[in-house]
Formats: C-alpha cells, structure tokens, sequence
C-alpha cells in the first residue's frame, strides 16, 4: 500500500543574519519569496498529500502573500527553537496522521521534486532518512581558543541537508519525549532521532541542495534563479466562439454585459482559452481540448478560471514561472476598452503572476469576416515561459 505522506516546512526563525531587514525565508530571489519555492514543491508534489507551514506570529501577513494560490494546511505558529517549531508542525497533523512525514527548512529554495521522491522511498524502507552529501574538504576541530584539536577521517562524515523523511509516530513521539525531559538542543531532526533510539539511514542528496543564510548566499541564490530559467519558450494560441442567446460573455475570467452571449462548452471564455493554449504551446503539452475534452460533461458550463490554473500549475510543476502574457481579443461589440485593467487584473490573479505581466489589447476586424458580421469573437495569445535548462 502507497504510504500516505505529510509535509512540515519550518520557518519560524528570525534569520536576520542574511540581512535585507526580513527574516530570510521572506526575502525575494528571482522575483518570489524563498520560502514560496518550498511551499510550492511539497503542495505541487504529486506524492505529498498535506503541507503543513510553521511560521512566527509576526510574519502572519507575509506568508499570506508568499503563499498565495498555494494548497497548504493553515500555518502555525513556532516556538522559541527549531526543535520546539517542527513539534508544534507535527502536533498540527495529529488529526488525520501520515504514515511519512517531511521536515523541509524554507530557507533551502533550490530542493527537487526528485530529492522529495527519493526521501519518500528511502523512509518507507528503514523508517527514517536523511539526505547527505559526502565530506570533501578535510575537517578539523578546534578549541575555544582557534587552535586545531584534531583531524576527522572524511569517509566516516556526511554533510546533511532536509527534506528529512521518518515515519509519523515515530517522530511526534521523539519529540514529545525531548520536550517532556527538558531537551530543546538538537540541531535538526535527525539528531533527534538519535537521541530516541532510532536508526537513521542516509540516500543522495544533492550538492544544488543549498541553504542560504549569508547576504552572499542570496546573490548567488540570485544568479543561479536567473541562470536556472534559462530555456526560453514562446507558444501561441487561437481561440473563437460564436454568439448565441445570453446577457452577457465571459472575457479574461470578467462577466462583461451584452445582448448577447458566446456558445461553447465550458463558459466559452474566448480570451481564457487562447492564453491557455499559449502557455500548453510554450510548454509542448498537447492544447485545451486534450487536457479537458469538449466531449467530457464535467466542463459543461465550467468556468475557464480552472483551466488557466491548471496551465499556470503546469509550469510550476517542471520547475518553471510565467514570464509574460499577451492577448489580444477581436471583436466589433462589446466594448473592451474600459473593462482592460479588470481583465488584466484577473488573468494575473488566475495565473498567479504580477499584472505588470499581463498584456491585454482589443480591436475590431473593421467589419470584415465572422467577426465583423458580428457572429463571434476571436482572440490571439502569445505566452512567454522560463523553464530550467536542459538537453
């Protein structure tokens, strides 16, 4: 049986090390907060049926705005420690308990879908792993006075990351027993583990895997968003309907009133469908019709808004953003002009990006074709898509 699997993301701490004036997690690389790349990998994860946001009580509003559009559990507040704000994440799913839970920190933006996948089947096999990396630089300790006590053997040590995977019970137990003695001093979960008696195993981890902490973990952080994105993609798309009997149509998610309306199968939003075969286009997955056929009665009447959703979700889910939208709708009646800035302003929302990226243009066909016999409306999109590189 597919074990069922939770995520706690920790980001309660103050991080001010990093500078910026905000906690960490909250500062903005490649144009989105941190901790909104870890909330979206765990909520988009097709394994991974719960997440579960820990945060400080002052950041209330900012994770509000980082979380936007996201499927999350509600967010709960942290303690004074790491250990003390995973407990509280934990106590959160006791209602509905996963067989797997996830310990992710937020401040490690750069964590893959396969890294999550792969923590998910290691913990199924021994009950509790943890990524790690192996040590390539040769590790001394040190006393309180800077001089060198010894020298470690490299093969025995691992450096370690998060997402770390163990099973639910288990680790909610390991907790409560650490708080009910007193012991709020482990440094992530694993140690904790330990501690109980647990036996932690490792997998690979992944040397891109970085937690940022430093002001010059966030400029690289920066390049590395902008160099990541790198591939490019433009795709196009077409769309008409034709008018039939109704008061109004339907336009970029807006209920624009007219003498008449626009017949199709859905709620025949012209503007909608374009933009999303535009960004279906940009990403080589197939056009509108594959992903919700026309013949399937569960889109009869549905609303588009669903649609470019599933489109925006699409991207995000290889890795991916929208980076501009371009539409152009046809059409001799109704007039668009004083309705612009409300369809801009709803397609961004629907896709989850600024306005600012949102084009929105109207014009007639001066009285020629189908549109200007005033039978229908067309509309043109183009969509601009950043994907990761590869060959």
């Amino acid at each position: 049986m597919t074990p069922s699997v939770a995520a706690v993301i920790v980001a309660a701490g103050r991080g001010l090390r990093a500078g910026g004036g905000l906690p960490k997690q909250f500062r903005f690389i490649g144009g989105e907060p941190i901790i909104r790349s870890s909330l979206a990998l765990m909520a988009w994860h097709g394994q991974v049926g719960a997440v579960v946001p820990v945060i400080h009580p002052d950041d209330a509003v900012s994770f509000a705005t980082a979380a936007k559009g996201l499927k999350l559990l509600p967010p709960v507040f942290g303690g004074a420690t790491r250990q003390a704000s995973v407990r509280a994440g934990l106590e959160a799913l006791k209602q509905s308990p996963p067989d797997i839970v996830l310990v992710h920190d937020a401040a490690r933006p750069f964590c893959s879908a396969s890294l999550v996948s792969r923590a998910i089947t290691a913990c199924a096999k021994t009950g509790a792993a943890i990524p790690a990396l192996e040590v390539t630089d040769t590790i001394k300790s040190v006393d309180a006075n800077g001089f060198v006590t010894g020298t470690h053997e490299r093969a025995a040590l691992r450096s370690v990351q998060t997402p770390q995977a163990f099973s639910y019970p288990a680790l909610l137990d390991a907790h409560r027993r650490a708080a009910q003695e007193g012991r709020e001093d482990f440094s992530d979960d694993a140690a904790l583990a330990e501690w109980a008696g647990l036996k932690v195993a490792i997998f690979a981890g992944e040397p891109g895997n970085t937690k940022i902490t430093t002001d010059d973990d966030f400029a690289r952080a920066e390049a590395r968003r902008i160099a990541s994105l790198a591939d490019l993609r433009v795709g196009n798309g077409v769309d008409v309907h034709a008018f039939g009997p109704g008061d109004h149509v339907m336009l970029g998610g807006v209920r624009i009133p007219h003498d008449r309306g626009l017949a199709g199968h859905s709620d025949a939003d012209v503007a909608i469908h374009a933009l999303v075969d535009a960004i279906l286009g940009a990403l080589a997955d197939g056009d509108i019709g594959a992903h919700f056929s026309p013949n399937d009665p569960r889109w009869r009447g549905a609303a588009s808004d669903q649609f470019l959703t599933f489109a925006g979700e699409r991207v995000r889910a290889r890795g991916g953003r929208i980076a501009h939208l371009d539409l152009s709708i046809v059409c001799e009646a109704p007039r668009l002009d004083i309705h612009r800035d409300a369809m801009r302003e709803r397609i961004a929302a629907i896709a989850d990006i600024a306005v600012e990226r949102v084009a929105v243009k109207a014009t007639t066909s001066e009285k020629l074709g189908f549109t200007g016999r005033r039978e229908g409306i067309a509309a043109f999109a183009t969509a601009t898509v950043r994907l990761p590189w590869t060959w």
